[in-house]
């Protein structure tokens, strides 16, 4: 074996220091790109207005992220769908002189212009109006606690007070929009618990309105191609929602921000696989755009051969992380993406649990996946606004994580 002199030695450390160094550089000059792209993202979505399904504002936005997935490198389009838009007339509980506005169920029952007029309080008192209160597990739940009171025969309405991580209203997503169902349920802010509760203990009667109709419109899924090089593989999907109720810039920016990232990434690498990203609208109707998706390509679910999931909250300032996957070897390969890409994640669902947000539609069909959301203290809230709900530089580091993961699924192998 040879024998390297001092000055060889050095010289050779000194080489491999530099390459060292100019690397990390290359990388921080990456990550500092990636971050920059992911506050305009964010930060545009956000300015938008509100992005309720079939609205206008939830079209415009469409166009715009078909644009931003263009520019990235896909092949993009916008997949239209029928839907029964809901949209409120009149949404109020009113007592003595006092009004305290709020929003229904969109998968319940409605009262004409008039409402209802009678006594409030819990469910087991028997009045004509029912108060109950929603935590944040139940609207993260979509207000699944409430179904059988909501078919009760007794009552002829209910208010739910929104208690969520934010004071203020905030909403439970329609799980049975396709199928609406039971009694008028009004969602009210924490604001107004105190003096429901004043009403029930002195037994004064309430009007309460819930007065909406569901018109006949249209709403877009953004579907983007990157083609592969080898087109009888089986694709790779990444998903993620892009409509909700109030701005949503930290609830659905950073999976926007991350499902651009990895068209990004894997358009520039020219993979043997192609690769499908969809941007569904109908979130907050029980992913009643991800169903349309899915119906008009039947067996997808499970031959495709993995699906990226970009849930809520990835990147919230003050959220909580959590990592879903289909099985033990997709984990480890994001579990390994994560830790490269400097992000800590302890929340792992337990393997075979039913996973939150648009995973579950891929577990029930038994397709496999990989998935990333979190928790949020401004969720589903209309406080959830760019840039205090938004931590930029986390939800970059999601995104090169996710941007990795996605090249390495769209490999051959």
């Amino acid at each position: 074996m040879a024998t390297l002199t001092r000055s060889e030695f050095l010289r050779l450390s000194a080489g491999a220091s530099a390459a060292w160094w100019l690397a990390r550089i290359e990388a921080s000059a990456q990550h500092d790109d990636r971050a920059s792209r992911v506050a305009s993202i964010i930060s545009e979505y956000d300015a938008q207005g509100l992005h309720r399904t079939a609205t206008e504002v939830d079209l415009r936005s469409a166009r715009w992220l078909a644009d931003q997935a263009a520019r990235a490198g896909a092949d993009a389009r916008l997949d239209t769908f029928p839907v029964n838009r809901v949209d409120v007339r009149a949404a109020f509980v009113e007592a003595e002189g006092r009004r305290g506005e709020g929003l229904p169920l969109f998968d319940g029952g409605f009262t004409d212009a008039q409402g209802v007029t009678g006594r409030i309080g819990p469910p087991e008192h028997g009045f004509s109006i029912a108060l109950v209160v929603l935590n944040s597990a139940g609207i993260s739940s979509e207000g699944r606690s409430l179904d059988a009171l909501r078919r009760s025969t007794t009552h002829r309405g209910i208010v739910a007070v929104t208690e969520g991580a934010h004071p203020g209203l905030s909403p439970s997503n329609a799980g049975g929009f396709a199928a609406p169902f039971g009694l008028p349920v009004l969602q009210v802010a924490t604001d107004d618990h105190l003096w429901l509760r004043d009403l029930t203990a002195r037994g004064l009667p309430l009007r309460f309105v819930a007065d909406a109709v569901r018109t006949p419109s249209d709403a877009a899924n953004v579907v983007a191609t990157v083609p592969g090089r080898q087109p009888d593989l089986a694709p790779l999907v990444v998903m993620t929602p892009r409509s909700g109720w109030y701005h949503c810039a930290s609830e659905r920016g950073g999976g926007l921000a991350c499902w651009l990232e990895a068209i990004r990434a894997v358009s520039a690498a020219k993979l043997p696989r192609t690769m499908v990203a969809v941007a569904s609208s109908g979130h907050e109707l029980g992913h009643y755009g991800l169903d349309r998706f899915l119906a008009a390509r039947p067996g997808l679910v499970k031959r495709a051969a993995a699906w990226i999931h970009f849930g809520a909250n990835i990147g919230a300032a003050g959220g909580t992380p959590r990592l879903q996957t289909s099985d033990d070897a997709i984990e480890a390969m994001a579990g390994e993406a994560l830790a490269n890409a400097g992000v800590v994640v302890r929340q792992r669902v337990p393997r075979g649990t039913r996973p939150g947000g648009e995973a579950r539609n891929i577990h029930d069909g038994g397709g496999r996946y990989a998935s990333i959301l979190g928790s949020g203290p401004f969720f589903h809230n209309i406080a959830d606004r760019w840039p205090a709900s938004v931590d930029v530089a986390a939800a970059a580091k999601f995104g090169d994580a996710f941007a990795a993961l996605a090249v390495r699924l769209a490999q051959a192998g």
